[in-house]
């Protein structure tokens, strides 16, 4: 971490300001958060986030963990993480078990079909444990929009009680249920509220010291990606900057602390060729920023979801019947427009 602070990506003036205050190298930024960067060098919120973004402070043993693996390794070690089950086998089967651990996932689609619903469900989903076939983790939920609803957590919590109660069978699975209530999924369910995108980009850099002091963590949902980034640039060179340095930060936390990481992102109006069609926010470059990319949309009165390309089975109220009778009530009451 000796890498001089000159040699990095950052703009001439900033850099002058960093040298004027003492920071001559990247081990001099590497315990600094982004507020306490901006009162020391005198540069703003954003200018101390992207510096902190550039020099990409990484702890040593992970550096040093990072060897080569052959192909077949590699495999193996994202078999042993897992997947988040969604509760709806049409979309578990697309997604080849369920939502997967050690990489970050888009989930796009219009207001009311359903992304804020997915994420909370998986919340509570990760917290089923090993013996039912779930990954017994915890979950951090970042929610920039203010669409989180406490009532409707519980609500899907005990709906995920009730369910593995009913396919309790051993004596391990019946101790195993008197710690998966309620109450102890709610208290294992962090949540964060970001109002902006200096926020939401501080509370990124800090999730790595997070994910360290609570291991257990398996999921962190960001909903949305787009809410923070639609609004205040003028300069779009910019934001573009700024996402990219926010994806490779995001992948990065998932590969190295062995988490799903989940996105969700708004929908946007393109012209082409003379016609319109929605498309996900924030440009073609975000398109490729997370592992898979799923959108969700109305067909009549069903959900189907489209995995990249390919179009999937229906995502639909009566397949999430058969498995999530909280879920589909839920479903099953909304029409098009309308927030479930």
């Amino acid at each position: 971490m000796q890498r001089d602070v000159s040699s990095y990506a950052i703009a001439p003036s900033v850099k002058v300001k960093l040298l004027n205050a003492g920071f001559l190298s990247a081990a001099d930024l590497c315990d600094l958060r982004p507020l306490q960067l901006s009162k020391e060098a005198c540069i703003s919120q954003e200018e101390a986030v992207e510096v902190l973004q550039a020099v990409r402070c990484e702890p040593g043993q992970e550096r040093a963990a990072a060897g080569r693996l052959t192909a077949l390794e590699l495999l193996g070690r994202e078999q042993e993480l897992g997947t988040i089950v969604t509760f709806c086998s049409a979309l578990d089967m697309a997604l080849g078990g369920g939502m997967p651990v050690g990489k970050t996932t888009e989930v796009c689609g219009a207001p009311g079909v359903g992304k804020t619903q997915l994420c909370i469900q998986l919340s509570v989903d990760v917290q089923i444990p090993a013996c039912f076939g779930g990954l017994g983790g915890k979950s951090l939920y970042i929610d920039t929009e203010g669409s989180f609803l406490v009532q409707r957590a519980v609500d899907l919590a005990q709906a995920a009680v009730e369910h593995c109660g009913l396919l309790a069978e051993d004596s391990e699975q019946q101790e195993a249920l008197k710690g998966f209530t309620v109450e102890t999924i709610l208290s294992n369910l962090f949540l964060v509220r970001c109002h902006d995108y200096v926020e939401l980009l501080a509370e990124t850099y800090l999730l790595a010291d997070f994910l360290a002091q609570h291991p257990g963590v398996r999921l962190v949902v960001i909903d949305s990606i787009a809410f923070s980034f639609r609004h205040d640039f003028e300069d779009l060179s910019q934001r573009t900057r700024l996402l990219n340095g926010l994806a490779q930060r995001l992948i990065q936390m998932a590969t190295n602390h062995n988490v799903a990481v989940i996105l969700t992102n708004q929908m946007t109006t393109k012209i082409w060729s003379g016609q319109s069609k929605l498309v996900p926010a924030l440009g073609e470059s975000w398109g490729h920023a997370a592992t898979q990319r799923l959108i969700l949309h109305w067909d009549g009165t069903h959900r189907t979801v489209e995995k990249l390309h390919l179009l999937a089975e229906d995502f639909n109220a009566e397949k999430l019947k058969s498995v999530s009778p909280n879920f589909y009530q839920h479903v099953s009451s909304a029409t098009r427009g309308e927030k479930l």
